[in-house]
Parts: C-alpha cells; sequence; structure tokens
C-alpha cells in the first residue's frame, strides 16, 4: 500500500515540476515547438524502447487489435493539444497561475459527464464547482490586481489545455484497457508526436540546437511528462485505488506553486496559497464522496 502512495504521489510531483522546466528552457531561448517537440521525440524513444526491452525479456503483455492501437494514437492528438496550449501558456503567464489553469479541468470533467449522461450534477458537485472557482479567484489574484494585468491570450491558452485535458481522461479508459500500460502510453505519445511535428516540424533535429542547450530540457521534459508519470500511476493506482490515488495526484498543483516560487522566483502570496488549499479541499472532498458512493453501490448490490 505504502509502494503505491508513493508512486502515486511522485507521479504527481512529477506533472508539477513541468511548468517550472518549460519556464527555465524559455529563459534559454528555445521556442515552443522546440520544447514541446524535444518533450514528445525524446518521450517516445524511451517509452518504445521500454515496450522492446520487455519483449526481448520475454515479458508477458496483452495484446489487441489493430483498430484498437489505431484509436489510442488518435487519442494522442488530444494530449498533444493538451502539451501545446499549456505550453504557450506557461509562456505568457507566471506558471503558478498556468496550472491553475489546467486544473480546471475538475469542474470541466464534472460538466462534459453530466451532458453525456444528461443528467444534471448534484448539489454536493456544484458546491465543489464553486470552491474550486472561488479558489482559482484566490490563486490568480483575481481580487488583487486589476484585469490589465492579466494576459487574456494566456488564459484562454490554459484554459483550452484543461479543455482537451479533460477530453482526454474522458476518451482514456475507452480503448487499450489490455495492453500493459507502458505499450498503450508508447502509443498515445506516437499520437502526440505525430499531430505536434506536424504543426512544428522537428528542425531542431538538424539545426544544432541538441547541441546548444535543449538536449537537456528534451530529455528532462521527457523524463518528468511522458514517462514517469504514466508509468508510475499504472503501476500505484491498482494498490491504491481511484479514489485515494485522485487525491494523491492533486500534489501536482502545490508542487507546481512551490517550484514556481523557489525556482523561479515568482511571487507568491498568501491569498494565493489559501486559493491553492481550496482547490485542494474540493478536489479531497469530491473524491472522498465519490468513494463513499461506490462503497455503497456494492454494499447495495451485495445485499
Amino acid at each position: 500500500m505504502f509502494r503505491g502512495v508513493a508512486l502515486v504521489f511522485m507521479g504527481a510531483c512529477s506533472f508539477g515540476v513541468l511548468s517550472t522546466f518549460v519556464k527555465l528552457a524559455y529563459k534559454e531561448g528555445f521556442d515552443l515547438g522546440e520544447v514541446t517537440g524535444t518533450q514528445v521525440f525524446f518521450g517516445l524513444i524511451i517509452l518504445w524502447t521500454i515496450v522492446l526491452l520487455r519483449k526481448l525479456l520475454g515479458s508477458k503483455s496483452n495484446d489487441t487489435s489493430f483498430r484498437e492501437k489505431l484509436k489510442l494514437v488518435a487519442m494522442g492528438t488530444s494530449t498533444g493539444l493538451v502539451s501545446i496550449f499549456y505550453y504557450k501558456c506557461v509562456q505568457t503567464v507566471p506558471a503558478s497561475i498556468a496550472i491553475l489553469l489546467l486544473m480546471q479541468f475538475t469542474w470541466m470533467s464534472l460538466l462534459l459527464e453530466s451532458a453525456i449522461k444528461r443528467k444534471l450534477p448534484s448539489r454536493f458537485q456544484l458546491g465543489m464547482v464553486v470552491l474550486i472557482l472561488l479558489g482559482t479567484a484566490l490563486a490568480g489574484r483575481l481580487f488583487s490586481e486589476s484585469i490589465s494585468n492579466f494576459d487574456v491570450a494566456g488564459i484562454v491558452y490554459g484554459m483550452l489545455a484543461a479543455l482537451f485535458y479533460t477530453f482526454f481522461l474522458m476518451i482514456n479508459g475507452s480503448a487499450g484497457n489490455t495492453l500493459h500500460p507502458t505499450t498503450k502510453s508508447a502509443l498515445i505519445l506516437t499520437g502526440a508526436c505525430l499531430l505536434i511535428f506536424s504543426i512544428f516540424p522537428p528542425v531542431f533535429l538538424v539545426n544544432g540546437a541538441l547541441l546548444n542547450g535543449l538536449l537537456k530540457w528534451g530529455l528532462v521534459l521527457a523524463l518528468f511528462g511522458t514517462v514517469i508519470p504514466p508509468l508510475f500511476y499504472a503501476y500505484g493506482i491498482p494498490k491504491t485505488g481511484l479514489g485515494l490515488s485522485a487525491i494523491l495526484s492533486a500534489a501536482e498543483l502545490p508542487v507546481a506553486v512551490l517550484m514556481s516560487s523557489l525556482v523561479l522566483q515568482e511571487d507568491v502570496k498568501v491569498m494565493q496559497w489559501l486559493g491553492v488549499a481550496l482547490i485542494l479541499l474540493a478536489i479531497v472532498l469530491s473524491n472522498i464522496s465519490s468513494v463513499r458512493q461506490k462503497k455503497r453501490q456494492q454494499l447495495m448490490a451485495a445485499a
């Protein structure tokens, strides 16, 4: 159990440090195409290498149809769009604000699920949405700064990243569930890579940027963004359960804000930490409620 908790927590922390590393890469003069391109390129190499090594070592793995694999590759385009919009957001707003915008997937997921099921959210769920929005307003300094201080384009990019992350979460469980997590992640990342390279041709492979400092950022972003989180979640979530895992995954938010304060020297005020605390509280309460509801349903089914 402890091992599962540690893996899920470290996976969330890994996601949390990404925005800081992206900011540092931008400070060294690299652009959006180079940052996103190197992340998916090196992530793809690492994941497919792991898949190949597992096969060479004779590890058992379930297979699936070519159509199912193609569906996973298509799903990867949504993660590619998340990377593009999120990293564009990081380029235009502070890292501590960018992560808050991405976290809006929590209430977007609720609304999308309600629309699909054609069922209105409960009062409790709506209360959690209000809590998240209030926390976002506080953490985003909405009450302490004038509207002119906000980069509207950056906010739009952040909300689009949250929207496509919502889509990815909703469709992620619909394909490739019989595959090993590494293979599934590699196929999804293949789709992301194809999308990103179609928008930003990988000129970094031939223009010398890799030898001028881009290589280290590509490897770091690939490791913390496309390798560690999916693998740690794949092995940790079955041990901890979905409810506890969702709560542990919320560690991404305070880690991102803390990193932006300590490493990037961004001014993070007490009011912002209060907003972060409210968002975390909403996530924890909603997942505790979800776990309790599932237990009640299981008890009723058993009876």
